[in-house]
């Protein structure tokens, strides 16, 4: 593989189109924003980046406060029209049908149609030219209870979340691995077996064809194999002549 240089730019893909929602239950707003990601643990740190012509700035950095909305197939409209389209201008909730809920800690709205929203906290804003970065605390975290199942456990690869690469949407693909897969013994081995595995396709056997009579009833044994001998033929069989009941 070879590579060619080009000059600096944005190409840290794939992103997640987050629905950044500001403002108040009441009078809220949604921006999509790319620019986004986990920045420490503990405490949770997020960050989202945004131009100061933007009306969600100015809301944000009046407040303090943000939900970060993660996107789905299902919302991949609205995400894109929050994207496209300013608050000065409509209602987004309204427009994109959307439902705005309370937060357990910040005034700020979550998206109900999300399968998870982060409500986020301002802790520092940086410049660096064309966007301004707000550092954010995580302080609570709302996740949709159908993802979780009976052992408490976050299914979020069944929430059909989508990413965005490069000015285009796309799904998830297929599992691949997990966290510490390539030091795990057990897993090598399983993936060394798979490696050499040879997938043998037999022939479905077919249920043995029964032979019958005129009638339509099941033939003696001794008359089967002239049966089968030619299946083109009916069946040859001498007739039994009836039994006679004694008086």
């Amino acid at each position: 593989m070879s590579k060619i240089t080009w000059k600096a730019g944005t190409l840290e893909y794939p992103l997640p189109p987050v629905m950044v929602s500001c403002g108040t239950v009441e009078n809220p707003n949604i921006m999509t924003a790319a620019w986004t990601g986990i920045i420490n643990s503990e405490p949770p740190m997020t960050y989202v980046s945004i131009r100061p012509e933007r009306y969600s700035h100015g809301i944000i950095k009046e407040s303090g406060e943000f939900v970060i909305n993660l996107p789905t197939t299902a919302l991949l409209t609205a995400v894109d029209f929050c994207g496209v389209k300013s608050g000065k201008e409509i209602n987004k909730f309204k427009e994109m049908k959307l439902r705005a809920g309370k937060c357990s800690v910040v005034a700020a709205p979550q998206i109900l149609e999300s399968p998870v929203s982060l409500e986020c906290r301002v802790k520092e804003i940086h410049s660096y030219g064309s966007h301004d970065m707000f550092v954010a605390e995580i302080v609570a975290v709302n996740v949709d209870d159908g993802l979780v199942d009976e052992n408490g456990k976050l299914c979020l690869e069944k929430a059909d979340l989508v990413a965005y690469v490069h000015n285009g949407y796309f799904t998830l693909g297929r599992k691949v691995g997990f966290f510490g897969f390539s030091i795990c013994k057990s897993a090598l081995i399983a993936r060394k077996k798979m490696q050499n595995v040879v997938v043998e396709v037999k022939e479905r056997k077919l249920p043995q064809k029964k032979a019958f009579d005129k009638k339509g009833k099941p033939a003696r044994r001794d008359d089967r194999k002239r049966f089968f001998k030619d299946d083109r033929k009916p069946f040859s069989g001498r007739k039994r002549s009836p039994i006679k009941k004694k008086s």
